[in-house]
């Protein structure tokens, strides 16, 4: 039995941030019901973030909604709402990311909800926040990422802002939604109430960052400086970056640029013996590394480094790595099944409980596939007349 199975999510939630934490609330065993909307659903089957459209709707929606159900329904009636309220009562999650004002307009506020249902864990994702002239902005990770400074942090010193390349603030803000409703399950499982969890796309962003805006607070407000060459992160010293080879790509972390020297037989790097050096002259000590790095092969440099316990490794794309048996002995690849027989290829659950892989079959719901399921099994029938 998986943790959170006879548990029941709620999920008005669209586009990434909220479907990501349901996603990882399925996984672990809760029955994960979307509320979509009547004719169109969750935008993100049509929002093709890719040029792969599978069985006629976008990857990005495929991956991220797998092993949930979808319920159609047209919130604009007060029937299909009444029939929202019936789910709503006997529900145990409530998620959705919409922004400030949408679910007050709609009758789903967290007051509007706890008067039905006292007990229920009432989950929200917004841009910014619900106070403050930033609060309706949109919330889209790329915007996220631009100001809230961690463009600042990738590409070389003379690269300008560079955006990680996922939609990081969004997995984030999924994560930390995930943890806070698990949080409060658990207090509800021992004092029997109910709690809102609110997190808001930027304050995740911020707190991704606590180890570099920790340093710019308490170091003058001294903005981080990203190397010239081969940055990876912007408050580390040489040899830390990826370095190109004569037929590939290198990554090297921390270490003694003496004793890399030696390994590598640059002679050039043994006159660094100071160690603030690393940091200090980490752009002079990085362009002799990478023009030594680019006489040998990937495999070379390994062969030297990592018997001496260099912290280095290989430079995969996908390709690669999948075809490693390092990643093969871990499963994360599943195959999983649309009610109509559409299966596709996709992650699974990172997370092991007692040694099990949390693995389901179940493939991304068609729009309203669920509906006569979920009205037999929760609306009641006065509900069903009024509709």
């Amino acid at each position: 039995m998986r943790p959170l199975e006879d548990y029941l999510v709620i999920d008005f939630s669209q586009f990434l941030s909220g479907p990501s934490a349901s996603l990882r609330l399925a996984d672990m065993g809760a029955r994960v019901i979307k509320i979509e909307r009547l004719g169109v659903g969750d935008i993100c089957r049509t929002l093709y973030t890719s040029n792969l459209i599978m069985n006629g709707e976008s990857s990005v929606f495929h991956a991220i909604n797998r092993n949930k159900e979808s319920f159609e329904v047209d919130l604009k009636s007060e029937e299909g709402c009444d029939m929202v309220r019936e789910l709503l009562k006997k529900a145990d999650v409530m998620i959705h990311n919409f922004r400030p004002g949408v679910m007050e307009r709609l009758g789903f506020d967290y007051p509007s909800v706890i008067a039905l249902n006292p007990t229920i864990i009432y989950g929200e994702i917004s841009g910014y926040g619900t106070e403050g002239e930033w609060r309706n902005k949109p919330g889209q990770d790329l915007l996220l990422q631009s100001v809230t400074g961690l463009t600042s942090l990738t590409g070389n010193a003379d690269s300008g802002p560079v955006a990680m390349g996922l939609s990081i603030v969004d997995m984030l803000a999924g994560a930390h939604l995930a943890q806070g409703l698990l949080a409060c399950l658990y207090r509800r499982a021992i004092k029997k109430e109910g709690g809102f969890v609110q997190i808001s796309m930027m304050e995740s962003a911020y707190d991704f960052q606590f180890e570099t805006v920790t340093a710019f607070l308490n170091d003058g407000g001294e903005l981080p400086q990203r190397s010239e060459k081969n940055n990876a992160n912007a408050y580390l010293g040489a040899p830390y970056g990826i370095y190109e080879t004569s037929d590939g790509h290198l990554a090297l972390a921390m270490g003694s640029i003496p004793q890399l020297g030696q390994l590598l037989g640059c002679h050039a790097l043994l006159s660094y013996t100071n160690i603030e050096e690393a940091f200090d002259k980490r752009d002079e000590i990085k362009a002799i590394l990478a023009g030594h790095l680019r006489t040998g092969t990937t495999a070379t440099w390994l062969s030297k480094l990592e018997p001496a316990d260099i912290w280095c490794s290989d430079v995969l794309n996908w390709n690669a790595l999948m075809a490693h048996d390092g990643f093969k002995v871990l499963e994360m690849i599943q195959e999983v099944e649309m009610v109509d027989g559409y299966q596709y290829k996709t992650t699974r659950c990172p997370i092991r409980i007692d040694g099990e892989l949390l693995t389901s079959a179940k493939g991304s719901p068609k729009l309203g596939q669920d509906n006569e399921q979920i009205i037999r099994e929760f609306i009641t029938q006065k509900t069903i007349a009024n509709a």
